[in-house]
C-alpha cells in the first residue's frame, strides 16, 4: 500500500474509521482522498486526517487505485450510476455497504473489479471483524490491497462464495447486537438477584471482556474452555444446564438463520 491511492465515496463513521486506521499504519495523507456532500463532514475529516476532500465524487476518484464505496445502501444505485463514467476498469471498487451484491454494483458501474465487504460496528474502535468476497476480475495485488484496507480496523476473513456474505452478516455483522442483548439480560438478572444496576453492569461488562480475551488467547476452542470452568454439580453447571434445557442452541440457530435470510432478502430488494 506504500504507493496505493485510495478514494472514499462517503465520509461517515466507517469511512472515517478506515481512514484513521490507514493513517495509524503509516499511510501518507497524500494517498487518501474522500468525497461527501456535507461541508461539515468534509471539514472535520480534513482537519483530523490532513487528507484532500471533495464535494464531487468524480474528482475524488481521479487517479485512484482503490475506490471505497461507503454510502448508505439506499442511495448506492444513484451514486454508482453517476460515478460510472469517471471509473476505469483498472480501478478496484471496495463496497462496505450492507446488502448490495457484486452483480448489482457491476450493473451500475460496469465490469470493474469489485470486493464486497461486511464489516461490523466494532470496526469504529479498530476491533472489527470483516468478511470479504472478490469477483473474478480482482487481481492478487488488488486482493492484498482490500485486505490491507480492512485490516486497518480489525480481523479480515475471505469467503469463496458471495452467498456466504449473508452468513458473515448473521455471525459478525449483526453479532455485536447479540452480545449487547446478553449483556443487557445478565445485567437485569443481576439486579433481580440483589445487585445494584451499576454493580451488575460493571461485573457483566468485565466478564464479557475477560471471556473474549481468554477465548482469543487460548489454544482451546470455546467448548473446551466452557468445560474447564464448569465443575460437575457446581454453580456454573446449574446455569449451563438451564441454558441448554431451555433450547439455547436451537434459539441461536434460529436467530442467525433469520439474520442470514433477511440479508439475502435485502440484497434482492436493494439491487433492483
Amino acid at each position: 500500500m506504500s504507493k496505493t491511492r485510495i478514494a472514499f465515496i462517503g465520509a461517515g463513521n466507517m469511512a472515517a474509521s478506515l481512514i484513521g486506521g490507514l493513517r495509524a499504519q503509516g499511510l501518507d495523507a497524500a494517498q487518501i482522498r474522500a468525497s461527501d456532500p456535507g461541508a461539515e463532514t468534509r471539514t472535520r475529516l480534513q482537519a483530523e486526517h490532513g487528507i484532500e476532500v471533495f464535494e464531487d465524487n468524480a474528482q475524488a476518484v481521479a487517479d485512484a487505485d482503490v475506490v471505497v464505496l461507503a454510502v448508505k445502501p439506499q442511495v448506492m444505485k444513484a451514486v454508482c450510476q453517476a460515478l460510472a463514467p469517471a471509473l476505469g476498469k483498472h480501478q478496484l471498487v471496495v463496497s462496505i455497504a450492507a446488502g448490495i451484491t457484486c452483480a448489482s454494483l457491476q450493473a451500475w458501474l460496469g465490469e470493474v473489479p469489485v470486493v464486497r465487504c461486511m464489516p461490523n460496528t466494532p470496526s469504529l474502535l479498530r476491533k472489527g471483524a470483516s468478511g470479504l468476497y472478490a469477483t473474478a476480475e480482482v487481481s492478487a495485488e488488488q486482493r492484498d490491497q482490500a485486505q490491507t484496507l480492512l485490516s486497518a480496523v480489525g480481523t479480515v476473513l475471505w469467503v469463496e462464495q458471495e452467498q456466504q456474505i449473508d452468513a458473515v452478516t448473521a455471525v459478525s455483522g449483526s453479532g455485536p447486537a447479540y452480545f449487547f442483548l446478553m449483556i443487557e439480560a445478565m445485567t437485569a438478572a443481576g439486579e433481580k438477584l440483589g445487585l445494584s444496576r451499576e454493580a451488575a453492569s460493571q461485573l457483566t461488562l468485565q466478564t464479557a471482556l475477560g471471556a473474549a480475551h481468554m477465548a482469543a488467547a487460548s489454544e482451546h476452542d470455546a467448548a473446551e474452555l466452557r468445560r474447564r470452568v464448569t465443575s460437575p454439580g457446581g454453580t456454573t453447571a446449574a446455569a449451563i444446564d438451564a441454558f441448554q434445557n431451555n433450547g439455547f442452541q436451537a434459539l441461536v440457530d434460529k436467530a442467525l438463520e433469520a439474520a442470514a435470510q433477511r440479508s439475502a432478502e435485502l440484497a434482492e430488494q436493494l439491487g433492483k
